[in-house]
């Protein structure tokens, strides 16, 4: 069986170092020098910034239960995290369109790293402090870099289309490379040097402190709506508002919390799924072959939004579909598919058969990344921008804690066919946010023409005297 991890990990391997040494000139943008030194230092920062975040995933469960916790402490750990994130992300996303985006990623970097610190105490008080301090820096890596990014492209004069390719570039480096990076790292200094499981967590701390180095010496400030006249409330009715009034941002929250939210369940029930009878499976291996697989849909991302011509909301529809599928694979699996009920032993035919499915799932999920991203840039109003990607988070947080408080009330298929559905819904919304981004763009060209005709109509009875001159 471990020839099986290994066919499969090398074969996505050969796929994504074809697709990135074969791009041609159609998949490649010419860009200019200044924009590619712009980039870089982005890309360098994104990728320490996730590998702080990366390389506490791997042990954070396993500490806490070395300090002598049992599941349902841990899960509550785990539930202030995401509360913390729902209740105090708006308000981080508010003070950071006012405040300032780079103040904002600042502050992500001493937030994060005071959570690393915490892992330090095994006293439940403390542990549960950082894990609030963890869900609020959550909310501004979601939300902050990337506000931050956008104003600062435009600022700048660049091409519009050119985003893009920072967008993809940084999923494939930091959700991708430097994940799997990151898991090895992490499994060195845990395991192989016998640092214990602290260890990746005080690697993290330092990794965040060069990248506030590096944001405190070179990056400098944007702001959504700086005005000294708007208070926190005002930033969440302007916020609210858009939301409200533009059915194209309301749709756009409601298809990334539909697809986050299956996401983030299935982070918590991969494991159980692949081993229903305690199989022995490489979880580390198996989390590396997931991260590879993301920088796999990463990388098509890249060759699709280089397109002009092929739109974003238009292949999204698909994605949505295909990993509406995967993970309907679980409960097919189950109906079809004859299991021993042997406890231990190396995996199943069906793992193996939804193993292959989970990882299409995060080919899909390497895709959304840019594509959400370049969405919202194209959607989200700039005043607000910070503010309104965090009250997309609120749903998604909510979803999240009821799932880990609930975990185990459900059966795993039902869980698994619950996000199924979640992201054929997705798609659906995905669809109608394609009609009406159209239709809205038809009915500029209209205004458009309909003012220019009446211009013309205009000179033709003025004759060759301006018809607007007193």
């Amino acid at each position: 069986m471990e020839v099986f991890y290994y066919l499969v990990f090398g074969g996505l391997a050969a796929v994504v170092a074809a697709l990135e040494l074969s791009k041609t000139s159609k998949d490649r943008v010419n860009t200019s020098s200044a924009f590619n030194s712009f980039k870089n230092n982005y890309l360098v920062v994104y990728s320490l910034m996730m590998a702080g975040d990366w390389l506490q995933g791997p042990y954070v469960y396993f500490l806490y239960s070395q300090y002598g916790f049992d599941k349902g402490d841990i899960g509550r750990l785990f539930i202030a995290g995401f509360g913390s994130s729902m209740l105090f992300g708006t308000i981080v996303g508010s003070l950071a369109d006012k405040q300032g985006r780079k103040r904002a990623c600042i502050t992500y970097c001493i937030t994060y790293i005071l959570s690393c610190i915490t892992k330090h105490s095994p006293q439940y008080k403390i542990l549960m402090v950082g894990r609030i301090l963890g869900g609020i820096a959550t909310s501004l890596l979601f939300s902050a870099f990337e506000s931050w990014l956008v104003a600062e492209h435009n600022k700048r004069g660049f091409d519009p289309q050119w985003l893009s390719l920072t967008f993809s570039k940084a999923i494939f480096l930091g959700n991708g490379l430097v994940a799997i990076i990151s898991g090895l790292f992490a499994n060195l200094l845990a395991d192989n040097l016998g640092f214990g499981p602290v260890a990746p967590f005080d690697a993290a701390a330092c990794f965040l402190a060069i990248g506030m180095a590096i944001i405190l010496s070179s990056w400098s400030e944007n702001y959504g709506d700086p005005s000294e006249n708007k208070d926190l409330m005002s930033q969440f009715k302007v916020a609210a508002t858009a939301i409200a009034s533009d059915e194209k941002i309301a749709l756009l929250g409601a298809i990334q919390s539909l697809f986050e939210g299956s996401m983030y369940t299935f982070v918590f029930l991969w494991t159980p799924a692949l081993s229903p009878n305690e199989e022995d499976i490489p979880h580390g291996f198996i989390f590396a072959t997931f991260m590879l697989s993301s920088m796999l849909g990463s990388s098509v991302a890249s060759r699709l939004m280089a397109r002009p011509t092929l739109k974003v909301e238009f292949y999204m529809q698909i994605v949505f579909a295909i990993s509406a599928f995967t993970l309907l694979l679980p409960v097919i699996t189950n109906f079809f598919v004859v299991t021993s009920g042997e406890k231990g032993g190396s995996m199943s035919f069906g793992g193996c058969i939804q193993l292959m499915g989970f990882c299409t799932f995060e080919a899909c999920v390497g895709l959304f990344w840019p594509s959400i991203m370049k969405m919202r840039s194209q959607y989200i109003p700039e005043e607000a921008r910070s503010t309104i990607m965090n009250f997309f988070r609120v749903p998604l947080n909510i979803f999240v804690c009821v799932v880990l408080y609930n975990v185990n009330a459900f059966p795993i298929t039902v869980m698994f066919g619950m996000c199924s559905i979640f992201l054929f819904m997705a798609a659906i919304l995905q669809r109608r946010l394609m009609l009406v981004a159209e239709s809205h763009k038809s009915s500029i060209a209209l205004f458009d023409l309909a003012e220019g005709e009446d211009w013309t109509a205009m000179r033709e009875v003025g004759g060759e005297e301006e018809p607007l001159t007193a």
